[in-house]
């Protein structure tokens, strides 16, 4: 297992061939400037919530590497509205197994907001 930290919130782990990346938040991140999104690897991506700063650069990323973005319903409906369609949306105490391992929604008490409100 490999781990990357990009910066902020975003890092990727490469586990068993497969690159996730969670959270992509680069291009309006100051301090990874120099970290080129177009030179990220990535067959998931993770987004934990709404806020800018978790999911800056998940739209362009997805498009570029055709990513499964796993994401919670209003993150996915947003993302539909930008032009994705690879996506698979979950809900609190949900769970689903994908070829890396799996992945389980758990309560966090935080807000969640989309970029453009």
């Amino acid at each position: 297992m490999n781990i990357t930290y990009y910066g902020h919130s975003c890092f990727g782990i490469e586990i068993n061939g497969k690159h996730l990346l969670f959270d992509p938040f680069i291009s309006p991140n100051e301090l990874a400037k120099d970290i080129k999104i177009e030179d990220i690897k990535a067959d998931y991506i993770l987004l934990s919530h709404g806020h800018e700063d978790h999911i800056a650069d998940a739209v362009s990323i997805a498009k570029q590497t055709n990513a499964l973005v796993i994401c919670n319903w209003e993150i996915n409906l947003w993302l539909q509205k930008q032009g994705l369609t690879n996506i698979h949306p979950m809900n609190t105490g949900g769970k689903k197994v994908f070829d890396f391992g799996s992945v389980k929604c758990v309560k966090a008490e935080h807000s969640s907001s989309m970029p453009d409100g």
